[in-house]
């Protein structure tokens, strides 16, 4: 079982609803991960489910905290991280999307979550969702102070089969619009022998409200979100291995004077 995930009861969530790493303001990049906890807080305890369900893809994304820590080493940047779990509030929607709080997902009933009202969930965006972000934006305006602009590059999992079928990429590039860094990012992927690349699969990048929308169109900084299948990343040594080869196909992209410019693209989810 992954080391984040303990096989008797999940992790609780520690003071903050995040974690910021430490790396030069004017490093270029900042790595980011909406998705890394299973936390619960004690008030919550399990919102109804058994322990196990916890440790599930419902949860959080399996591997991805390991590997974006190992990228953010790999690209000498900051990173930030969320330390509760998706069930909870998801941070990766936006305001109005009605899957911010998940009732069902994946064939588990969320019991906590079943009869949730607005002011309840308005609660849980001002404990969690809105520090991450706030951290997020707080990141990007002292990197940008550096004048150097940066790229966000924001890394989930996905499960190797949805709803029975599987699903044949082992990564996956989103993207909404703006192409600077995702396009050549595909092509550097699909020249590795090994890899089946997903162009905005098994997601579509364009989503309203998002992480990228809300940090990265609104500014017009180049972004890509990698999804990595989350068999491939389950041990925290895989998902270290990922992180140092998604690194050294970032870093000759990274310095493209484009991905150093602020762009607006506009996004595809507001048309």
């Amino acid at each position: 079982m992954h080391a984040a995930c303990p096989s008797r009861i999940a992790a609780r969530l520690v003071p903050e609803s995040h974690e910021v790493v430490s790396g030069p303001a004017a490093a270029g990049v900042l790595v980011l991960c909406d998705h890394a906890s299973n936390a619960m807080p004690a008030a919550y305890d399990s919102l109804g489910l058994p322990v196990a369900e916890l440790c599930r893809h419902i949860a959080y994304d399996i591997g991805a905290k390991p590997l974006s820590l190992a990228l953010a080493a790999r690209l000498g940047c900051p990173a930030v991280l969320s330390r509760f779990s998706r069930l909870l509030i998801d941070p990766n929607r936006g305001d109005d999307d009605p899957t911010r709080v998940m009732r069902l997902s994946d064939g588990a009933i969320v019991p906590g979550n079943a009869r949730i009202d607005a002011a309840e969930v308005e609660q849980r965006a001002v404990r969690f969702a809105k520090p991450y972000h706030a951290a997020i934006a707080a990141t990007l305006d002292a990197m940008l102070r550096t004048g150097v602009v940066p790229a966000v590059v924001s890394i989930h999992s996905f499960t190797p089969q949805m709803r029975g079928h599987a699903r044949p990429w082992q990564v996956g590039v989103l993207w909404d619009s703006d192409p600077r860094l995702p396009v050549p990012l595909i092509r550097a992927l699909q020249g590795w022998p090994d890899l089946t690349v997903g162009d905005n699969e098994p997601y579509d990048g364009a989503l309203d409200g998002d992480t990228m929308s809300r940090h990265c169109i609104a500014r017009g900084l180049a972004h890509v979100l990698i999804e990595v299948r989350q068999d491939l990343i389950a041990t925290d040594a895989d998902a270290r291995d990922w992180g140092h080869r998604l690194g050294d196909a970032l870093i000759p992209l990274l310095a493209d004077p484009a991905v150093r410019a602020i762009s607006h693209f506009g996004s595809r989810a507001s048309l």
